[in-house]
């Protein structure tokens, strides 16, 4: 029975996420398999993945051959370095203690690196953020600012009619007093 290691899809639409499975060649894409032996979500920056690391390396070692992306996510995760590390002790190159150490150097660094990659990434996005309160605090203050020269310009406007009124209503009133006094 032939194998592959290959993504099977879940998730709603355009919103998918992948349970990384091993399956027969066969086999439909979302249809019967072996064993699954993680999870892929690519819809997180950077993207989700969760595999049985042993079970993953047990598979590649016994000749399952994987997709395309699943061999990234693998390579992406250490697996292929395992298996190399490990072809590396079966010739006598090395030591399984000296591949061990090997892998656990390359490991912590991708490790990081990724997580330089996520101070950046939420640097960048508090970086924005306070780009887009800046804006949006400058607009609001032309907003008051206009807001303010209407008000003003509106409490002018009612302070004229109302002086304008004022002389008008007190001219009537005193030739009122006048008349009466010369009769």
């Amino acid at each position: 029975m032939a194998t592959k290691i290959r993504l099977q899809r879940n998730g709603r639409k355009s919103y998918a996420f992948y349970s990384i499975v091993i399956a027969d060649v066969r086999a439909p894409r979302d249809g019967k398999f072996t064993e699954k032996i993680g999870t892929y979500n690519p819809n997180t920056n950077p993207a989700t993945v969760d595999l049985n690391f042993e079970r993953a390396l047990h598979w590649v070692m016994c000749g399952a051959q994987p997709t395309d992306t699943v061999r990234n996510i693998l390579s992406k995760e250490g697996v292929y370095m395992k298996k190399h590390l490990l072809g590396g002790v079966a010739k006598g190159a090395f030591t399984e203690a000296e591949a061990e150490a090997k892998f656990e150097a390359w490991k912590n660094n991708k490790q990081s690196g990724l997580a330089t990659l996520k101070a950046k990434l939420d640097e960048a996005k508090k970086a924005e953020a306070k780009a887009r309160l800046e804006a949006e605090k400058k607009v609001n203050e032309e907003i008051a600012k206009k807001v303010a020269e209407k008000k003003a310009a509106e409490a002018a406007a009612k302070a004229e009619a109302e002086a304008a009124n004022a002389p008008a209503e007190e001219a009537p009133a005193a030739e009122a007093t006048e008349a009466p006094a010369e009769a």
